[in-house]
């Protein structure tokens, strides 16, 4: 490093692995010390338990050879650059004190910057401490970092009014007392609640969920919240803390469906007498005030909606039944309601303040939709995208879980693929914020020996498909090695204690905590080539929906295989709703695919009917697509070619349609031709190509397979092609190996 310094050369990647080398070291000796306490924190997670001892011994010379696997391959890369082999671009590190906001993207010093940091830092550490907070782990100021149970520290709770309508000054100067120096983010925790407002109010609890602690139809949790929010939505505006927006809950979601895994946590076991009366102002609403059509759809004798009478947890067996969607859309609608309150409350005070919230992605991708989650409605209401993304990097270590996915894949993509495409396609203008990135564990797996691969992968692709910062989980080491506090107990949801959360964690894995920083560098550096790659149009797009999920038990199970089957193909891939064919420019796109789409409104119908008249193209798998309106009543309409072009298909099989789509979108294919073999009968190559303004080609490849792919590539015009690796400068041959989990931005001319 002292070499390359004098001969001007970058070495902040260096002292990256550096500071990660001096605080692992520091950490094992830390663990070695104190096995006891180690073996505590193996044993609160199920996965470990049976072996903490051996483990506890095993951890602190596992992290002391990781520490020698990071250093020396710093070494080999820094030789490297010193011998003239490669020239790597410079850092451009994030300004954590100025990074602003723009219109779609985070700025700093003039590029496009991608901010990271962890969403939960270990607690009673204050901001200010250089140790917690750098350029290695990331300096996001955070405003509720203290996740189990945040009625405390920094987050805005419900804690913060007392019982005689005055604030808790005390409780305020964890929000006041943040510094105005660096960019951060707020969230509201919804999960707790005063015993004063339990005694004023016994419906209180009734219907809640995991995350949020109470009624959200209760008029005194509105009131309540109403206060809060705009009391502290003064304090903060303007402040830099806020930069990364205002979290407006925590993976919400109301599943209402008997025997759903939610309900060993005591959830929406029930609806209040509030929310049963919105309910009936809603049907009446909807059957125009006619008792008589709603018992006749529903086949019930109600006198009146003022007797209308459901039960909660809802039957799956009604699946598909008129009440059974005009639940589960009602579900939606007062989830929707509830957080534009919260926005509009916060507006009323700060109306430039930024928006989002921490959609749980399983609530989009798995198929129940009683979970009252509507994430086109909330995506379009919020100022940002919000969500935490998560992936897979080894099978599952439950045993319940299926892994399939590992005998084609290296990890597992697709739910935060197909999730950041459908955000995207609803919000492509708006700054994407993953506040809780669970890409290197999570409760469904976890790891000691991940790959470094797996994470640049994951980070890059995740970047790639619009992800413009990220917070992850998570980072429980105080300065002196020792885990934080919290990690006393076990993880139920209900107790403080975070322990396994811990063991297998980021936290025992020097190579994997620096890997995530080298790669966040890498990003930065090439901020303005992810940006362009990401700018591309979608001319490929599925029609969404939200009736058809409602109605149909494997909805996104057969979206989701579609999905995959066209995600290879090397072109962005999008998603269409009514509201985005009636809101956007639909010549941003080409072809619009319905595939296992039964059930859709007559409204739904009625936008794919006006995109046919204004000259667009859509492909419908079989006669069976768009048959039925939302009760499951036949529709007499059928779609018209019209100005367009209608492709129908008879019960076509997903090859015939993807070859079918791609015909339609030829002309749209990149002039840079990418031939992939990895031996396979699937692909496992995601590539992305764009134009430069000098006529050059960018070429992103990442490779999510198992196996080495062969890649060749070539130009439609057929001329010669030179190929440079940029992040090494290196010249590349038309034809070469991409290895698993590879990761190669190219220039080629």
């Amino acid at each position: 490093m002292k070499e390359a310094r004098s001969r001007s050369l970058d070495v902040t990647r260096e002292e990256t692995t550096l500071w990660f080398a001096n605080e692992f070291l520091k950490f094992a000796n830390w663990d070695e010390t104190n096995k006891d306490a180690t073996a505590k924190l193996f044993g609160y997670e199920r996965y470990y338990a049976e072996n903490k001892d051996s483990l506890a011994e095993a951890l602190p010379d596992f992290e002391r050879r990781k520490v020698i696997q990071i250093l020396d391959k710093s070494i080999v890369d820094l030789n490297q650059e010193l011998s003239g082999k490669i020239k790597r671009r410079p850092v451009s590190k994030v300004d954590w004190h100025n990074t602003k906001a723009g219109d779609n993207m985070f700025v700093s010093n003039g590029k496009p910057s991608f901010p990271y940091d962890y969403f939960s830092k270990t607690v009673g550490q204050p901001l200010t401490n250089e140790a917690v907070y750098n350029d290695h782990l990331g300096a996001i100021y955070h405003g509720g970092e203290n996740l189990y149970p945040v009625d405390h520290d920094r987050a805005i709770n419900s804690f913060l009014l007392k019982e005689d309508g005055t604030f808790d000054e005390e409780l305020m100067k964890e929000l006041t007392g943040i510094p105005d120096t660096n960019i951060g983010f707020l969230i509201y925790w919804s999960m707790g609640i005063p015993e004063w407002v339990e005694a004023k109010e016994p419906e209180i609890r009734k219907g809640r969920s995991l995350f949020t602690g109470f009624d959200i139809d209760n008029p005194t949790a509105r009131d309540l919240w109403g206060k809060i929010i705009r009391h502290t939505g003064e304090l903060t505006k303007g402040k830099r803390v806020t930069e990364l927006g205002y979290i407006f809950a925590n993976e919400p979601h109301w599943y209402s469906e008997k025997d759903h895994w939610t309900y060993k946590y005591k959830e929406m076991n029930g609806i209040s007498s509030y929310t049963l009366n919105k309910f009936r102002s809603w049907l009446k609403d909807k059957y125009n005030g006619n008792i008589k059509s709603l018992n006749s759809n529903w086949d019930t004798k109600f006198e009146s909606f003022d007797t209308v009478e459901i039960e909660i947890p809802i039957d799956k067996a009604l699946t598909g039944k008129p009440i059974w969607y005009d639940w589960n859309r009602y579900n939606m609608h007062r989830s929707t309601e509830w957080f534009k309150f919260m926005q509009d409350e916060l507006h009323a005070v700060n109306p430039e303040a930024d928006t989002h919230i921490k959609l749980f992605p399983r609530t989009f991708y798995e198929d129940s939709r009683s979970h009252g989650m509507d994430f086109e409605a909330l995506t379009e209401l919020t100022t940002m995208i919000g969500h935490d993304a998560k992936a897979l990097g080894s099978p599952s270590i439950r045993s319940h879980i299926n892994s399939d996915w590992n005998k084609q894949y290296a990890y597992k993509w697709d739910g935060m693929a197909i999730l950041h495409d459908f955000l995207e396609s609803v919000g492509p203008d708006k700054i994407n914020v993953n506040s809780e990135s669970h890409f290197l564990s999570s409760g469904m797996w976890r790891d000691l020996e991940a790959r470094t691969s797996y994470v640049r992968n994951v980070y890059w692709l995740a970047t790639l498909m619009g992800m413009d910062a990220n917070m992850g989980w998570f980072w429980a080491r105080d300065p002196d090695g020792s885990p934080e506090d919290r990690l006393e107990g076990e993880l139920n949801f209900f107790d403080p204690g975070l322990g396994g959360a811990y063991a297998g964690s980021n936290n025992m894995q020097p190579h994997i905590a620096n890997e995530v920083t080298q790669v966040m560098y890498d990003l930065n550096s090439f901020s303005e080539e992810i940006i362009d790659l990401r700018k591309q149009p979608r001319p490929l797009r599925f029609f969404y929906s939200e009736t058809s999920a409602i109605n149909t038990p494997d909805y996104m199970t057969q979206t989701g295989k579609l999905y995959k089957a066209l995600f290879f193909e090397g072109l962005p891939l999008g998603f269409v709703t009514k509201n985005i064919i009636e809101k956007q420019d639909n010549s941003i796109w080409n072809t619009v695919v319905v595939y296992k789409t039964k059930y859709v409104t007559d409204a739904e119908f009625a936008s794919l009917q006006s995109y046919l008249d204004n000259g667009g193209t859509v492909i419908i798998d079989s006669p069976e697509s768009l048959s039925m309106n939302e009760y499951g009543k036949k529709r007499s309409k059928k779609l018209t070619e019209s100005n367009g072009k209608l492709i129908p298909l008879d019960d076509a099989d997903i090859p015939k349609i993807k070859k079918t789509a791609l015909a339609q979108v030829a002309n749209h294919m990149p002039d840079v031709i990418i031939e992939s073999d990895n031996g396979k009968d699937f692909k496992t190559v995601i590539s992305r190509v764009v134009k430069q303004e000098d006529g050059s080609y960018l070429v992103n490849l990442l490779n999510i397979g198992h196996d080495t792919a062969k890649i060749k590539l070539s130009l439609k015009s057929g001329v010669p092609l030179t190929i440079k690796n940029l992040m090494t400068s290196n010249p590349v041959d038309v034809e070469f190996n991409l290895a698993s989990e590879e990761v190669l931005l190219l220039e080629v001319k």
